[in-house]
């Protein structure tokens, strides 16, 4: 069940009546309700993934209680790490068992060797990457003390399935979500109201422009070895804006969702094409992610804390891991490999905090000097955002050559390149929104408060045309597939 399909349109307003008008405040039939339409939600995508669900679930709950039960720290850790070991063992397999298989196979080849591994004809189950770091969290923190384990089964396995994250994140913490699923939720309807206007724009991103910049960008990534270097760029810059407004659409439809039911997520975009430089870049994107490797992988290791070889291999490990959290290809591991190489002089000179404000805060317009430290950082971004598209290193090697040639100041052409200016003026108009909004949670949350009423309607009934207007066939999320 897609956030931009009809079904979920169906969905959502059921789920939202029985909560609030059927088990109005009773906050555990409230908790059962969304438990259930929770499950309901992740197995409309096959109900075969939700034994897995539940028995990651299980699992976590129990090795919490043991954890905190424990009589001494050699039990503790037994716990901690019998839950560890089972979360990654099950997202090994699923998720990079042919991966290893076969890049294992290559190696050998390399070296003379023939060697056939049997692959698993398996599919990956749908959140799995984020549901297991759900839990892994709760199991880490209670062993760290850092709060106690949640008894009441139903609150707990509401943390892990709540169907706005489960299938995409963000991923949350239990000190943050499971203390808003064990005290009463009153209706809020200033808050619904927000929740909805965010769902909107989410709508917006994801429909208007990321579905369209992905109609472009996949017509030139797939057919990139018959187009001229600039045209290479303009299927670069789709994709950026495409992966973009998919993942932060989806957040933002997510967070809106889960606002509706009174509920807080995490945030998980704060304008990251606005960033300085690549440190605040990543503080800006996929924030649930990379403040959980901070927390879990990066500060355990000792952050940028000890020597000048700690700091690089720590920043390496990081980005290396996240790079590989996104998917069982060398591509990712490219990826991350090259934004760890952007972000290392920054850590080496201690210069990754120099950008903790937002933009031209208070003003309309950044300085040149913010302008070009901008400017720079977007295209670093898109360099990258190469190789994360690019079916093999190979292709991204090629691709990022072609650039770099003659053909680069040629005029661009591709198929639909005519239809494609549409896509163009509105994502400027994106883009100014997005600008017009930095300082908020999400770009249109205080847009047109102070207009008069007409006119504010007027705005989001324009925002809805657009959405009816420019929905086709539905298109999946890209990080579903992670």
């Amino acid at each position: 069940m897609l956030f931009n399909s009809i079904h979920f349109a169906l969905f959502l307003p059921i789920v939202f009546f029985i909560h609030w008008f059927i088990a109005k405040e009773n906050l555990k039939l409230q908790n059962i309700v969304l438990l259930f339409a929770s499950y309901f939600f992740y197995s409309c995508w096959d109900w075969r993934f939700m034994l897995l669900l539940v028995f990651s679930t299980l699992l976590d709950y129990f090795t919490g209680i043991k954890i905190h039960e424990a009589s001494n720290h050699k039990s503790k850790k037994f716990w901690l790490w019998l839950s560890i070991s089972i979360n990654l063992g099950f997202l090994g397999i699923f998720k990079y068992y042919n991966f290893f298989a076969d890049s294992f196979a290559d190696g050998l080849a390399l070296l003379g060797f023939r060697a056939n591994f049997e692959t698993l004809q398996i599919i990956l189950p749908i959140g799995i990457s984020f549901y297991t770091f759900h839990g892994l969290s709760y199991v880490i923190d209670i062993y760290k003390g850092r709060f106690e384990p949640e008894r009441n089964f139903v609150p707990y396995s509401l943390f892990v399935s709540f169907f706005p994250l489960l299938v995409a994140g963000p991923i949350e913490r239990g000190t943050h979500l499971l203390p808003q699923l064990t005290k009463a939720r009153k209706f809020n309807s200033s808050k619904a109201i927000d929740g909805l206007r965010q769902i909107l724009w989410g709508l917006f991103k994801k429909i208007v422009i990321a579905d369209n910049c992905a109609e472009y960008a996949n017509t030139i990534f797939n057919n990139s070895d018959a187009y001229s270097g600039s045209t290479l760029v303009v299927g670069a810059l789709f994709f950026t804006f495409q992966i973009y407004c998919d993942f932060s659409g989806y957040s933002d439809i997510a967070l809106g969702t889960a606002r509706l039911f009174g509920i807080d997520l995490l945030r998980n975009f704060a304008f990251p094409y606005f960033s300085r430089d690549i440190a605040e870049f990543w503080r800006r994107w996929h924030i649930s992610l990379s403040s959980w490797f901070k927390d879990y992988l990066y500060i355990p290791l000792g952050g940028s804390k000890g020597s000048t070889w700690m700091k690089v291999r720590n920043t390496f490990i990081i980005f290396l891991v996240s790079g590989f959290w996104h998917g069982a290809n060398w591509t990712f591991i490219v990826w991350g490999v090259l934004n760890a190489i952007y972000i290392l002089p920054s850590i080496i000179f201690n210069t990754n905090r120099n950008n903790l404000d937002i933009v031209a805060k208070g003003r309309l317009f950044p300085t040149l000097r913010e302008f070009f430290a901008i400017i720079s950082t977007f295209a670093l971004t898109v360099l990258a955002w190469i190789f994360f598209r690019a079916n093999n290193v190979s292709h991204a090697f090629n691709y990022i050559a072609e650039i770099f040639s003659t053909s680069l100041f040629t005029v661009p052409s591709f198929a639909g390149d005519k239809k494609s200016l549409v896509t163009t003026i509105l994502l400027g108009l994106f883009v100014l929104i997005e600008w017009q909004g930095r300082e908020e949670k999400y770009a249109i949350e205080k847009l047109g408060t102070t207009w008069i009423k007409p006119v504010r309607w007027g705005f989001y009934y324009s925002v809805v045309i657009l959405i009816f207007l420019f929905t086709g066939e539905n298109q999946t999320f890209i990080y579903f597939q992670f």
